[in-house]
């Protein structure tokens, strides 16, 4: 299996977090990166610096739905407490469905 690329696994970690939880990237896009058009862009070919890409995993990993698995293959990163917030300012209790 070939190796998949970083926004790849941004992207497929994205797409399981919505799809189990029922929030929509766009809102999700919003609290990870102030901009809910972000996912839509990566998918259209946008790059994305290495500290917005480290966030946002950081965000999923602090986040994560108990009782869903991590995308296979996809390296889950260490939780730190600061990954919890929006940049907002608002928890975790944000996204909760």
């Amino acid at each position: 299996m070939a190796a998949m690329s970083l926004t790849s696994d941004l992207m497929a970690v994205a797409e399981t977090y919505c799809s189990k939880t029922g929030r929509s990237p766009s809102r999700i896009a919003t609290i990870i990166f102030n901009d809910g058009k972000k996912f839509d862009l990566i998918a259209g070919g946008a790059d994305l610096g290495t500290r917005p890409f480290e966030r946002a995993m950081a965000w999923f990993a602090a986040n994560w739905p108990a009782g869903v698995a991590w995308p296979v293959g996809i390296e889950r990163p260490l939780t730190r407490p600061s990954a919890t917030l929006s940049p907002e300012g608002r928890g975790e209790e944000e996204v909760s469905p």
